[in-house]
Order: structure tokens, then C-alpha cells, then sequence
């Protein structure tokens, strides 16, 4: 019985022990099955996609970076140019390497917050998780040397030579050429698909200035190449390539020479300078001092190094020649006068009794006139000419009440105030040239003729740019023809054609008129400007003016000793020469400096002479006085000039001698 009960049990479990092996049987055929199936799908049914998936894994587009057009001036000097510079760039799928990687890399190299802020900020811009990101610019030879040891710890870490802008000049063109920086998240999401495609061979766009005017045109085409990468997106070999093109080169106006000299004269001040060819409109030189380094700003500028540019108390990112609006005083006078004559209010030989002082038809309000505080006096019997050439304010304030708001107000238009130049860089600011319809749009109020008076001498709610100031110098000296200002003169080899704006047709003898007053200001036994003219080699006209800072009581003396040195006058004055041909018109702005005859009009003498004789000055060789009186800087330059032209006829003479008794072959 017990024999029976053994045999039934070993029965049981062999049949139990055969299911096992059945299951466990038609389980490994249905895996093999699905294998196999998969495999078909793979291999045959879907093989193509597949193929194609695998091949987009290990094959991978970069895009190619175009070189960027270079900026020369024009006399062929560069002025922006790109220097080769390392980049560490870094490669992670996961953020757990990544965060790795970064550690490591902290403990080799300095990596700052500011680095890794901008890393994750270009990390998001990516278009692919494999595309290199980079995280630090202009490595050291140490910082790469010390890279490349821990290289076998670097998985995912590439340091590549590139190029980066460099400005040779730093601070001389800030203001004009403007920099590149980083192409920021809110510039991305504003982009275009085209330009998507255009900037993913670059971290970099033109911020401001010309670089950013003509981005479209410098930057260039942007090329590909098919690359073997690994699993970790390194890559191994270069498939094939479509080279890039190159951006367009830039030709200026500017002369390099005359924007060191506008520097060099500037020095110690606030202010613009701004010089055009009266010809064509070209700018031959714009500076707007102090001014910054653009380098800063190429690979993302250091918060402490922005925030001492940004708080410094003398504004050196503002751009005084194109964005600050200043009243224009008394420079604006031969407009005023031009607009008499051409609406019939005045003629050149029209004269009145200057007493010193003016009084509205009906009014008892007195204006004085600068010289009544001088002499106790008035400029006597004045005409157009010595109106002019003396800067008498009752002359123009009689003018302009008896003409009226309206005809000065559409006259403005002819020399390009109140309106902008045109000019080719970004962020110009209008100024005003106000009217009847202006004011009561602006302030809410009915036109006064006390803003009629105001008006007249440049004052009241009148305000312009350096830039307007030059534009409208450069327009009486080309007899009412007025340009647009522009910088770039050529587009790789196509030259841009000079644009004229408008012309004032009117008679000669009114022209003849104003060149004979302003020609007075500087050479004029009563001339305001005529120290700054002294020993010239060449007949120039200008035209001085001053600017209220901050306003003083009506019957308030005006006492510089009183006020604190940003509250004084600025200085003001325009000029060009030479008079029988003009070739160059110049516009000074000098804040708080006082005086336009004695402050500014020696500095738009500076440009003339450099520009007109060749007496070039340098930013470091050349620091006039703090408080340079109205000849002393052509006294000093003058003297630079001499000793300059002494040394080289020194070098000359002891080349020649060296010649001279160097033996023959």
C-alpha cells in the first residue's frame, strides 16, 4: 500500500514537471517569437526609418559661424575688427552630468556666478541637446593648459578657438561703432524662423551703433557641416562642409586722426564734438565724452564693471552727440536771421538802436541783453552782420517778435531742426523746435510772445542735438542745401550715394550776409569768437552760444562763483571753413563750461586746423588744462605741433646723416 502511494506520487510530479517544461517551453517560443519579430521590423519592415534615426544619432549638423565684416575708417584704418579667442564649451544630456561637470571645472578654472547665469540663459537657447553651450570666454594660456591636463576627466568639455569683435580704438568710436554682445533670451524669442536659422552659428548681435544699424549686412551667411559625433555628442570627424560667407566690410567718413583729435581736446570735459564734410554730409568725426571701452561688452560685461559704468556721475554710456538736448542759445541766430530775410521782415542793411535792453509793444517786462551787464550799454546802431558777428540779442529778439512764431517755426525745418537727421546709427533723439501747435499739444497752453522772444536768441523751450547743430552748420555753409549726416560711406565695394534732404532756394546777397557775420564772429575786431581765431591760416565763420543749466530769477545776476560746476552754462559753438570754400562744418557742446567764444570755439578751431592743415592731435600726447582759458588751447596745441614737427625734422635729418655715411656694397 505504501509502495502504491510512492509510485502515484512520483506519476504527479513527473506530470507536474512536464507542464513546468511545456510553459516554460511555449514562454521561450513566444519570446523568441517576438524577438524575431522584432527584428523582422527593424531589419525589413521598418528598416529605412529606423536606418535613418540611427544615422541622425551619430551624424549631426553644426552650423558653421560666418566671419564678421570688418569696420575701417576712411583713411583704411580698422576700427573693428575679431581676435581669435578660446571658449569652454560644454556638452551634457542629463543634468546630473552636468552638474558634475561643473563641479569639476570650478575646481580647475574660475568659473564665476555671472559665468553660470549666462550658461543656463544660452543652455535654453539651444536647439539641440547635444549642441555645445558655451560657458567661458577669452581663456588664459594657463586656464587652457590646465584644461587640457584634466582633459580625460572632461567628458563632454571642448575648448575651441573663435573669433570675438575687438575694437583696436576702445573707447575712441564707442559712441559710433557702437559693440556686439550676446544675442539675449527676449532677442531670441523675437526672432524670425530666417533669423534663427542666420544666428545658430553665433552667441553673438550688433547692440548698438553702427554695429547694430548694419547687422544685417556685417554678420553674413551663416554655413553648416555634417559631423560624426560619439554617444556623448563629441565629435569625431567632419563629414562634409559648406563654408559660411564672410560679412561685408564697412568703409566710413570718419578720420580716425580727427576723432583723436576731438578726443584730445575733450579731455577733462563733458560734451560732443561733431564734424561733418559740408560736401556729402559724411560725419568725419562724432565724440561724445567721457566715453567706455566696447570690449567690455563683447563676451558679456561683468556686473561690477556695468554698475560703475552705469552710476558714474559723468553718464559715460550716454550719447551726448545724438541723444542729448541741449537749448542751442545763440548759435541758432543766423536761422533766425535767414528766416528774416527770406520771409521779407529784415533786410542786410536793416539797422536799430541797441540800448542793451528789449521791451515787448505794450509791455513793461525789460530783457537784457549780455552786454548791458558788461559795458551799462547796448551794441549801438546794429545791422544783420554785426548782429551777428557781436551776438546781439535785442537785434533778433526785435526780429523775431515783428515776424512771429509761425514763420520761425516752419523755417526750422529747413536746416533740419526739430526733427531727426537721418542718421545711420540708432537711438537719435529729435530735440525741439516748438510752435503755436507744439506747445499747446505739450504743455497744454496758448502760444506767448514772450516764447516768441525766447525763441529768437535759442532759448526757451528750444532744444537740439550736437548732431542737429552740425547738420545745420554744414547747411548754411552749403548755402541751403542740406544731407543727410551718415557714417558709412561704402558697403563692401558699393559706394552709398550722399542723400540731400532739402534745399533752401533764396538769394545770394542773404547768404553773402550770413557767411559776412559769422566770417565777423572770428575775425572781427568785435568778433565774440575772435581770440579763437588768431594767427589762422585760413578764413573760418562761426557762431558762439550759451546754454542756461539751470534757470536764475528774472532780475537775478548770473554769477558762475555762486553755483556749483554742473549748474554753470554750457558752451556752445559752430563754425566752418574756409569761408570762400567751405569744407567742413563743426558743432562744440561743452557742459557747464561757460563760455562758448572762449571755451568751445577753440576746440571746433582744433578740428578745423587738423582737419584742414593736418595739425592732428593725439588723446595721450595732447591734455589740455581743466579750465584752459579761450586761447589757451591753441596755444598749447600749437606748441605740441611745433615740438611734434621739430622731432621729425630731427628723425629726418639724422636718417639722412645715417645714410649719408653708411658704408657701399
Amino acid at each position: 500500500m505504501q509502495e502504491d502511494q510512492q509510485f502515484k506520487d512520483h506519476l504527479r510530479e513527473a506530470r507536474l514537471f512536464r507542464n513546468r517544461i511545456l510553459v516554460m517551453a511555449g514562454f521561450m517560443l513566444l519570446l523568441a517569437s517576438t524577438v524575431v519579430y522584432r527584428y523582422y521590423d527593424l531589419q525589413i519592415v521598418n528598416y529605412e526609418e529606423y536606418a535613418t534615426q540611427s544615422e541622425r544619432n551619430r551624424v549631426h549638423v553644426q552650423p558653421v559661424a560666418p566671419t564678421r565684416g570688418l569696420i575701417f575708417d576712411s583713411n583704411g584704418l580698422l576700427l573693428a575688427d575679431n581676435k581669435p579667442s578660446f571658449t569652454l564649451y560644454v556638452i551634457s544630456s542629463s543634468q546630473i552630468e552636468l552638474d558634475a561637470t561643473l563641479d569639476l571645472l570650478k575646481s580647475i578654472i574660475e568659473i564665476t556666478p555671472s559665468d553660470l547665469e549666462k550658461f543656463y540663459k544660452a543652455k535654453k537657447q539651444r536647439r539641440h541637446s547635444l549642441d555645445p553651450v558655451p560657458l567661458r570666454y577669452r581663456l588664459t594660456e594657463d586656464e587652457i593648459a590646465r584644461l587640457a591636463v584634466n582633459q580625460h576627466l572632461l567628458d563632454g568639455v571642448e575648448v575651441n578657438a573663435e573669433l570675438v569683435r575687438n575694437y583696436p580704438y576702445s573707447d575712441l568710436f564707442a559712441h559710433v561703432i557702437g559693440y556686439t554682445g550676446r544675442i539675449s533670451e527676449r532677442e531670441v524669442t523675437s526672432f524670425s524662423p530666417e533669423q534663427v536659422q542666420r544666428y545658430s552659428g553665433t552667441h553673438s548681435i550688433g547692440k548698438n551703433g553702427i554695429e547694430r544699424s548694419y547687422e544685417e549686412v556685417l554678420l553674413g551667411q551663416v554655413g553648416s557641416q555634417n559631423v560624426e559625433t560619439n554617444a556623448r555628442g563629441r565629435v569625431m570627424r567632419v563629414l562634409d562642409r559648406i563654408d559660411p560667407k564672410q560679412g561685408s566690410d564697412l568703409h566710413l567718413y570718419l578720420d580716425a586722426r580727427l576723432q583723436e583729435t576731438a578726443t584730445a581736446v575733450m579731455r577733462g570735459r563733458r560734451g560732443a564734438v561733431v564734424a561733418i564734410d559740408v560736401k556729402t554730409g559724411g560725419v568725419l568725426a562724432a565724440v561724445s565724452y567721457p566715453g567706455f571701452d566696447p570690449n567690455l561688452f563683447v563676451t558679456g560685461i561683468s556686473v561690477p564693471n556695468y554698475r560703475a559704468l552705469n552710476e558714474d556721475i559723468d553718464t559715460p554710456l550716454f550719447n551726448r552727440f545724438l541723444q542729448a538736448q541741449y537749448p542751442p542759445g545763440s548759435t541758432v541766430k543766423p536761422v533766425v536771421g535767414m528766416a528774416g530775410l527770406y520771409n521779407g521782415y529784415t533786410d542786410v542793411n536793416r539797422a536799430i538802436a541797441d540800448r542793451g535792453f528789449y521791451t515787448l509793444p505794450g509791455s513793461s517786462r525789460i530783457y537784457r541783453d549780455w552786454i548791458l551787464a558788461k559795458t551799462g550799454g547796448g551794441h549801438g546802431m546794429v545791422n544783420l552782420k554785426t548782429a551777428l558777428a557781436e551776438s546781439c540779442n535785442t537785434y533778433f529778439w526785435d526780429l523775431g517778435v515783428r515776424m512771429g512764431i509761425d514763420h520761425i517755426s516752419e523755417f526750422g525745418a529747413h536746416f533740419g531742426l526739430g526733427m531727426l537727421t537721418g542718421i545711420d546709427i540708432p537711438s537719435e533723439r529729435k530735440g525741439v523746435w516748438p510752435s503755436r501747435e507744439w506747445k499747446r499739444a505739450a504743455k497744454g497752453q496758448a502760444w506767448y510772445p514772450g516764447d516768441t522772444v525766447n525763441m529768437s536768441v535759442g532759448q526757451g523751450f528750444v532744444l537740439v542735438t550736437p548732431m542737429q547743430l552740425a547738420v545745420m552748420t554744414a547747411t548754411i555753409a552749403n548755402r541751403g542745401t542740406r544731407y543727410r549726416p551718415q557714417f558709412v560711406k561704402q558697403i563692401g565695394d558699393q559706394p552709398l550715394p550722399p542723400v540731400i534732404e532739402s534745399q533752401l532756394e533764396t538769394k545770394p546777397e542773404y547768404w553773402n550776409a550770413i557767411f559776412e557775420g559769422m566770417s565777423e564772429v572770428m575775425h572781427g575786431a568785435r568778433g565774440t569768437a575772435r581770440r579763437a581765431a588768431e594767427r589762422s591760416e585760413y578764413r573760418m565763420a562761426g557762431k558762439s552760444g550759451t546754454a542756461q543749466a539751470v534757470g536764475i530769477a528774472q532780475n537775478a545776476k548770473y554769477n558762475s562763483g555762486l553755483l556749483k560746476e554742473r549748474h554753470r552754462d554750457h558752451a556752445l559753438f559752430v563754425a566752418f571753413a574756409p569761408v570762400e570754400n567751405p569744407q567742413i562744418a563743426v558743432a562744440v557742446m561743452l557742459e557747464n563750461a561757460e563760455g562758448g567764444s572762449s571755451q568751445a570755439a577753440p576746440v571746433a578751431r582744433a578740428m578745423m586746423d587738423a582737419h584742414l592743415l593736418g595739425y592732428y592731435l593725439k588723446p595721450d600726447e595732447f591734455v589740455p588744462p581743466l579750465g584752459f582759458h579761450h586761447a589757451a588751447i591753441v596755444k598749447r596745441a600749437n606748441n605740441y605741433i611745433a615740438e611734434r614737427k621739430a622731432a621729425q625734422e630731427a628723425r629726418a635729418s639724422s636718417s639722412a646723416s645715417s645714410a649719408a655715411v653708411a658704408p657701399g656694397n
